[in-house]
């Protein structure tokens, strides 16, 4: 039987359990963008406790794409020290390590002048700027430049922002894309700028290594994008542009989620039923029997863990015990094992 502990194996990542730590802003770089001392112990934690694919936060590919001016750069070729510290402490303990590289368009804390697909405010934020096509490509172009730089500090994975309301999900939705030129309009259209980033991603990052899609499936709102949609616009993607889907929801609009326990499974069943491609899936699901049985009915393939990750970083120890599952142990920590409940 699938559990959280089944290896999983994707292109040349060998990933001894299905356990993921998702990408969460941590709020601890400066205006800079550069990683700290904190990035390093904290994703290096969770790497000791037997996390096996850990996510850095969202990091921005241009300094007025980052969510808020304390989150990490990777717009530079300074940032890359950094980072690879970052990676080569995760190596170090058997895990795996993926960055979510992203632009967070109308939604950015950190720009003077909010960028987004047309002049559409969310909430009460101040209106954005609608992009000319030249800087639709230049953004572009950053992010292709992020994804050689990723590559360089040694990411295993790299997942590209689609969800949560930011730059790319501001075009493929229609609440907030009123475009009527090439990036606008149709499904097609409004997913154009999606298509041409993952291309330009794809001509930096080797081949042997995955590709991840973070999406929100679901817009809450009827006029809005919902999983149907995002199955058929991964469905016109190449064959081999993305590897998985990191299934989120919400985001775009002001909306109060009525979220427990497993509430955007459905989400990620649709799109691994529809899509055939490799699914994480999670949303407050903090119990190892829960995580189970999503493996083992097919509704995804991964597993994230974002709360309770960052409440106890050893957590996978603990499932471990409560499924009576024999786990490598940190060599550190083998005295603890024995009083492990």
């Amino acid at each position: 039987m699938i559990n959280v502990f089944t290896p999983l194996t994707i292109k040349d990542l060998k990933l001894k359990n299905r356990i993921v730590m998702p990408p969460m802003c941590m709020y601890s770089s400066d205006d800079t963008g550069m990683a700290t001392d904190f990035h390093v112990v904290h994703y290096a934690t969770r790497a000791i406790g037997q996390i096996g694919l850990i996510f850095v936060e969202s990091t921005g590919i241009e300094p007025d794409g980052r969510i808020t001016s304390n989150d990490l750069g990777i717009w530079e070729e300074d940032h890359v020290k950094g980072l690879r510290w970052i990676t080569k402490q995760i190596h170090a303990h058997n895990a795996y390590a993926g960055i979510q590289i992203n632009h967070a368009g109308r939604k950015s804390k950190a720009a003077l002048v909010k960028k987004a697909p047309s002049a559409i405010a969310f909430g009460e934020y101040e209106e954005p700027k609608a992009l000319t096509v030249d800087e639709i490509k230049d953004i572009i172009e950053s992010y292709k430049n992020a994804a050689r730089r990723a590559n360089e500090a040694n990411f295993d994975v790299l997942e590209i922002h689609a969800a949560h309301g930011y730059l790319i999900h501001e075009f493929i939705s229609p609440l907030s894309n009123t475009r009527t030129d090439a990036y606008g309009g149709s499904m097609h259209n409004r997913s154009r700028f999606l298509q041409e980033v993952i291309d330009a991603v794809r001509s930096e990052w080797p081949q042997d290594k995955p590709i991840s899609l973070r999406i929100s499936a679901e817009d809450y709102v009827k006029e809005g994008i919902h999983p149907q949609e995002w199955a058929d616009i991964i469905k016109t993607l190449p064959r081999g542009s993305i590897d998985i889907v990191h299934v989120s929801s919400g985001g775009l609009v002001p909306f109060k989620i009525d979220d427990y326990p497993g509430y955007q499974l459905s989400f990620a069943k649709k799109i691994k039923k529809e899509t055939g491609l490799i699914v994480i899936a999670g949303g407050l699901i903090e119990d190892p029997i829960m995580a189970n049985g999503v493996l083992e009915s097919n509704e995804a393939d991964l597993i994230y863990f974002g709360r309770l990750s960052l409440r106890d970083p050893y957590f996978p120890l603990r499932f471990a015990s409560r499924l009576r599952e024999t786990i490598e142990w940190p060599e550190q920590y083998i005295r603890a094992n024995k009083n492990m409940n």
